[in-house]
């Protein structure tokens, strides 16, 4: 039997599948970060009955984004447009939890309250780019956060999981992988920072340990998860010792009785994959040795590569990413063994409904692909 279709349980909740949905930015969010109708309509599209879903980057506080279009929870007035999505995952017998994120120095100043520099563990020059009016453009040059600073951003992930629950969410994910502010932290070649955040392995997870706790105070921890990208490189990020880093902080993360680790593999770089890495699941490998709860995989799998990491027991369940954008109905597609529509990349980032909602379901009645 495929253990891909198989059930789970997740920290309280039973799902009749392991395929879940990965989180993805695809900023389509209103005016003032506000999730909408559209929104709505393609989390709505993605969920099934026992499936799970993982909601995309959600900004947690107001100096923390670098995408334009990319929804929030720092702010009251956008509970009500989560509310929708959590409504309409949940009309459809999924599950759904938040993603928290905060861009740190992968930003730009268009895209900052006042207009400020983004800031970082560390002033460390890099490359990237953040999508502003004007499209993609270079990030800004950063500055280093104070420690009053840092409580304040645990504060503010405290608070925007206050909002999750209140907009109806299952859980809480916080996303310290992709070179986004929490990875700057862990990883040494954007930290340089010579006080209780720097230096060894305790101090530069310090902020993502503090952040958890703070949310596991909300949420209780069976219902908080986190996300890594052991030796990820996405945004010019490194570490001299990644392998012993990220050991460190999966058995730190093992302490807290979460809900799930969730994994990136080095392979995928952004939404591409870089065919120098090793093909295989190595993140997922590295990390079951040193946490033995629940573990979501993601990064490039495919049916067979998915049910390879489930049969090996690297990996409790397996997310999805490009081939669940084009596919609102993959976990059935998977199944049945179905062809799957190959995805449209330019759509991928904004727009309109066109790339999002539009993709077709399967019909086993005519063996055609109709809109849902």
């Amino acid at each position: 039997m495929s253990k891909l279709h198989s059930a789970v349980k997740v920290g309280p909740y039973e799902f009749s599948h392991r395929v879940v949905l990965a989180p993805l930015t695809r900023m389509r969010a209103e005016e003032g970060a506000k999730p909408g109708p559209l929104m709505a309509q393609y989390y709505a599209q993605r969920a099934s009955e026992g499936g799970f879903l993982i909601g995309e980057a959600t900004i947690a506080a107001p100096n923390g984004n670098g995408y334009l279009g990319a929804p929030g929870l720092y702010d009251d007035s956008q509970i009500a447009g989560w509310k929708q999505v959590t409504d309409a995952v949940h009309a459809k017998g999924g599950r759904i939890f938040l993603q928290l994120y905060h861009a740190g120095r992968q930003s730009n100043s268009q895209l900052q309250p006042g207009g400020v520099e983004p800031v970082a563990p560390s002033a460390v020059q890099h490359g990237g780019v953040a999508y502003t009016e004007a499209g993609w453009i270079p990030n800004t040059p950063s500055r280093a956060l104070t420690i009053s600073e840092i409580a304040g951003l645990v504060e503010s992930f405290r608070t925007a999981a206050i909002r999750g629950k209140e907009a109806g969410f299952d859980g809480v994910e916080l996303h310290a992988a992709n070179g986004y502010l929490f990875d700057q932290f862990l990883q040494d070649g954007s930290n340089k920072r010579t006080d209780i955040y720097g230096g060894s392995f305790e101090n530069r997870a310090r902020f993502l340990i503090e952040a958890t706790r703070a949310v596991i105070s909300v949420w209780s921890s069976d219902r908080v998860a986190v996300r890594l990208g052991p030796s990820g490189t996405w945004g010019d990020m490194s570490d001299s010792n990644p392998e012993g880093l990220f050991s460190y902080v999966a058995q730190e993360l093992a302490k807290l009785n979460l809900a799930y680790l969730h994994l990136i593999e080095p392979r995928v770089l952004g939404n591409v994959d870089d065919d120098s890495k090793d093909p295989n699941p190595v993140a997922a490998q590295l990390i079951r040795k040193h946490y033995k709860g629940v573990i979501i995989a993601a990064g490039g799998f495919k049916a067979a590569s998915a049910e390879a990491v489930l049969q090996a027991g690297d990996a409790d369940l397996v997310a999805f990413g490009r081939d669940f954008i084009a596919n609102p109905d993959l976990p059935e597609r998977l199944r049945l063994q179905l062809p799957l529509n190959p995805y449209d990349r330019p759509t991928f980032f904004g727009g309109t409904d066109v790339g999002y909602t539009d993709y077709p379901f399967y019909s086993t009645e005519t063996t055609d692909a109709v809109a849902a």
